[in-house]
């Protein structure tokens, strides 16, 4: 049961709410992973964040143990440049992946192998930190239905 959970995550927001009554973000993780990199020192990470909630949020961080830094990319046209948040929209996704907008770790601890597993907390502007597992996968690992 625990490989069953592993890279996933569920979060509910919890924004001040002021007794409104008013919509608020349910953020879930799914398909969280690290393809082992080749360098030492640097490596992407993918998952996909579902809001089933009536209020968007954003990814404002993200904080690992085993990385001195990790950050937001965006891919427009090829080009990958920092973000610094990406909207997780109401009622919505926002995917992570391969070729698109993703995570890099930089300055790693260690090398990541895989098997291993490398914790991160997502930090958004309304619902705070949710702590998610992500699987060190092959190199070559490509999900079967994506994110």
């Amino acid at each position: 049961m625990a490989a069953a959970l592993a890279g996933t995550a569920l979060l509910t927001g919890c924004g001040g709410s002021s007794g409104s009554g008013g919509a608020k973000a349910e953020l879930s993780v799914h398909s969280a992973y690290i393809p082992q990199p080749v360098s030492d020192s640097m490596a992407a990470g993918f998952l996909t964040i579902e809001n089933k909630g009536g209020t968007a949020d954003k990814l404002t961080s993200v904080t690992s143990a085993d990385a001195g830094e990790v950050t937001v990319h965006r891919t427009v046209g090829g080009a990958m440049r920092e973000a610094d948040s990406l909207t997780v929209p109401a009622h919505g996704r926002l995917v992570l992946e391969s070729g698109g907008d993703h995570l890099m770790f930089d300055k790693l601890e260690h090398r990541l192998r895989q098997g291993r597993t490398v914790t991160v907390e997502l930090h958004f502007a309304r619902s705070g930190g949710l702590k998610v597992e992500m699987p060190v996968k092959a190199a070559t690992y490509n999900p079967e239905h994506g994110h």
